[in-house]
């Protein structure tokens, strides 16, 4: 069993497209979408939920106004800037900003009066699903919530233990970006493959996202799409990947059947006549991609 990562440093280079498509490519395999904040694998294969939970990744906390003698300890200490001042003199207490409060928690632990109530926060849902591929493990992060890291790795348990004693690859729809979310995605991963584009943003966010496997020990790999809107930022790719020593497994061109595709809630590979530039383009790099996993010259 092999845990392959599909990133990108920044959002709308493909990834999750690619990552569709391999699904279609791969036999049985295990899906993962870890983008919780903004997931939309699922437009692409389409899950019949088997089980779902809710998430808790921090605290809602509350004041309990009948107990506040309005002493002001807890808007002192607290760094978010999240308890308002109500009223004045014997009248003055002080409640929660539910929009500010990051659920830290400091304002039970100074409260003289054990006025302030922490409960558990809802932050999300995560779900595991059938799908025409495979089954797959996914979530949802609420709106405006926080703590996606701990939801993304949530959901990169699950498909872990959907693969157990199966032999099978787990394919990883990664957040974009470097952040904790980034990090969570790669954990424990056998390869990482960094969908990039020929662009400045592009080639300056690759970069970082490659510094990152790189800090966690995990090889990686460059898909490059849209390669022939700007050759000399393709050539600079290659340039940067030879540097690096870092294999690009494949160039896809600029087409819009990943949107035409998408509009029909299929992958590329499953829209497009097997004899497509983009289809033959997507079916080597994952060719590449299981050469390098697997150690096939």
């Amino acid at each position: 069993m092999k845990k392959i990562v599909v990133m990108s440093g920044k959002g709308g280079t493909g990834k999750t497209s690619l990552m569709g498509s391999f699904a279609a490519i791969a036999e049985n395999p295990v899906l993962s979408d870890c983008d919780v904040d903004a997931a939309d694998l699922h437009l692409l294969t389409d899950p019949k939920v088997k089980e779902s939970g809710l998430f808790s990744g921090g605290y809602t906390a509350e004041i309990d106004q009948k107990k506040c003698i309005g002493c002001g300890m807890c808007q002192k200490e607290c760094r978010f800037n999240a308890i308002i001042e109500e009223g004045k003199g014997e009248e003055q207490r002080y409640r929660i900003d539910q929009l500010e409060c990051e659920g830290c928690g400091v304002c039970n632990i100074v409260c003289p009066e054990d006025a302030v109530d922490l409960e558990d926060a809802v932050n999300g849902e995560w779900f595991v699903s059938e799908t025409r591929f495979g089954v797959m493990s996914h979530a949802k992060l609420g709106i405006a919530e926080e703590n996606s890291g701990k939801l993304v790795t949530l959901v990169r348990e699950n498909a872990e233990e959907l693969a157990s004693g199966k032999s099978t690859n787990i394919l990883i729809d990664g957040a974009p970006g470097t952040g904790c979310p980034v990090i969570a995605s790669l954990t424990g991963s056998d390869y990482a493959l960094v969908v990039t584009e020929p662009t400045v943003s592009g080639i300056h966010d690759m970069e970082r996202v490659l510094d990152v496997a790189d800090h966690f020990d995990i090889e990686s790999g460059i898909a490059i799409n849209k390669a022939d809107l700007n050759e000399e930022m393709t050539e600079k790719i290659e340039r940067i990947a030879k540097e690096r020593d870092i294999e690009i497994l494949g160039k896809i061109p600029y087409d819009t059947v990943f949107i035409d595709a998408q509009m029909e809630g299929l992958t590329v590979v499953e829209f497009v006549e097997k004899d497509n530039p983009t289809y033959l383009a997507i079916r080597e790099i994952w060719k590449n991609l299981e050469n390098r996993l697997y150690r096939v010259d």
